[in-house]
């Protein structure tokens, strides 16, 4: 069972919140686990956090109890080994199109047999090979790293039977923002065709046993949570600092024209 798993299965709750780091702030990541989220997704992808960064982002999480999620930049090797090695509880592969880029993804991530992931037995991931055989250590992690795919274009919601049948993927990601862009209508998440792939998609992860999330608004949680949505990320940090920043000067605009 994988942590993401574990975690859902002990909470117990309707669904899991999360929200998104793209710069190394673990005060903000503190400031969401005190007020009760349940997983932080480390954007490295679009952004420029370093390994160091990630590492520590992860280690700052976990000890606060969130469930950590790293999304790299692709199925590259030292991309996915070295996000591997931070210890993160789940990798989140984007643009997860074909079934031979999943494939490689799951090889860098998984230690033989299941993969070919590289003999390391000093990485924060096996605790720094303190307290088991590294071997033992290795078949555990096999187990509980969750490897996710994201589905996010035209492409993957046409492959996604083969996508997720992939042996070693343990989840899917919807990504409505580049699903739009993927059709044709970048920002129209709600455009009927956006929203048929993503019902298409969380119904096919569904009858592959697949735990399934989804990044999203928070007036829409509920109805992706009504069709098997188990995790759902809300928010990410730029967009809490230019919300908060926002409301500030609005309600200074409007108190000087008041005063």
């Amino acid at each position: 069972m994988t942590r993401l798993e574990q975690v859902i299965k002990n909470k117990n709750k309707p669904v899991l919140i999360g929200a998104a780091v793209s710069r190394y702030n673990p005060a903000f990541v503190e400031i969401i686990a005190r007020l009760g989220y349940d997983s932080l997704w480390i954007e490295m992808e679009h952004q420029f956090i370093t390994f160091a960064e990630a590492e520590d982002l992860c280690r700052v999480a976990s000890g606060l109890g969130l469930l950590t999620m790293i999304r790299v930049a692709d199925n590259r090797r030292e991309n996915v080994l070295k996000a591997a090695e931070c210890g993160p509880d789940i990798i989140n592969l984007p643009m997860a199109n074909t079934v031979e880029t999943v494939k490689e993804f799951v090889r860098h991530a998984k230690y033989r047999p299941d993969g070919s992931r590289g003999f390391y037995g000093s990485s924060r991931a096996l605790n720094y090979g303190i307290g088991a055989d590294i071997a033992d250590l290795q078949d555990q992690l096999n187990e509980k790293l969750c490897l996710m795919i994201q589905i996010e274009t035209r492409e993957a919601v046409a492959n996604v039977v083969e996508l997720c049948s992939v042996p070693g993927v343990d989840a899917v990601l919807i990504g409505p923002g580049d699903l739009s862009a993927s059709f044709g209508v970048p920002g129209r998440t709600d455009d009927p065709r956006v929203l048929a792939a993503i019902e298409h998609a969380i119904d096919t992860a569904k009858l592959t046993g697949k735990t399934i999330a989804i990044s999203t608004g928070p007036g829409n949680v509920g109805r992706w949570r009504c069709k098997g949505v188990s995790l759902v990320y809300v928010v990410g940090d730029i967009g809490c600092m230019r919300i908060g920043a926002q409301k500030a000067m609005e309600d200074t605009l409007r108190a000087l024209e008041e005063g």
